[in-house]
């Protein structure tokens, strides 16, 4: 089976970069898989894709050096295992707020002994490897989002979950739970102490510690911190910051400062 690069990387104690698509568009998928990102996510929660896009998304992600990753709308079996088995090979899954929640997503994620995934890989082999399923289990990364005051308070039980690679701290969401407003670089410090503890949890459970940002200077600040995996802006910001800038220093240079 082709190895999982993102979690040799994390193994190493390397540091991961993933991209965000939230375009339905395999064409921008392809462009962002070149750029040098570590792994890509295609975001079906709030992305404006359904499945069938996001599979073409993974088809043309494949083609690339970056790792293919979704992030699935809900805690929803049925579709944890089609985006695997179309080929992605870490899946973030939102609003994880208990141990039974993680058990239950992890169960989707693993086939037999480990969890209750159905034999169906239709298109992962392609990518993967005949011998997927054989190396399914160990190679395909499970990331539970810690976002809500309920998922705070199960930290622990949720960490201990077999199965479960790590944790994806979602700013936005959190800051909201916690009375603040949404920030993918909260200031805020009830917010900023919840990150620290699922950090400092997290990595003490020997589990990965991923998460949000909103660009270069706080993903650094997060490695810095102790974070392994950090997504940058997705293609929409990335799109509207190019062409605004784009815009306004052709009105500099024609009409002036």
């Amino acid at each position: 089976m082709r190895a999982n690069s993102v979690k040799r990387q994390l193994e190493l104690g390397g540091r991961v970069i993933n991209g965000w698509c939230s375009l339905g568009s395999s064409h921008v998928a392809e462009i962002l898989g070149h750029q040098g990102y570590d792994s890509l996510t295609i975001d079906l929660q709030h992305g404006a894709m359904g499945y069938e896009t996001a599979f073409q998304m993974l088809q043309a992600i494949s083609a690339t050096p970056a790792v293919p990753m979704v992030r699935v709308p809900w805690n929803e079996p049925g579709i944890v295992m089609k985006l695997l088995d179309a080929g992605a090979m870490g899946v973030i899954c939102p609003m994880i707020n208990s141990r039974a929640e993680a058990e239950a997503f992890v169960g989707a994620g693993r086939y037999p002994p480990a969890g209750y995934r159905s034999f169906g890989p239709n298109r992962v082999v392609q990518y993967a490897g005949a011998d997927y399923a054989a190396h399914a289990n160990a190679e395909v990364l499970l990331f539970a989002m810690i976002e809500t005051r309920a998922g705070l308070a199960a930290l622990d039980d949720i960490l201990d979950v077999p199965g479960l690679d790590g944790i994806y701290v979602g700013p936005g969401d959190l800051s909201l739970a916690l009375g603040e407003q949404p920030s993918m670089a909260p200031t805020a410090t009830v917010v900023v102490d919840a990150m620290a503890r699922i950090l400092a949890r997290t990595l003490a459970k020997g589990r990965i510690a991923a998460v949000h940002t909103d660009g270069a200077a706080t993903a650094g600040q997060r490695f810095r911190e102790g974070f392994q995996l950090c997504t940058l802006q997705n293609d929409t910001r990335l799109l509207i910051n190019a062409a605004s800038a784009q815009v306004r220093a052709t009105r500099t240079a024609v009409d002036g400062p």
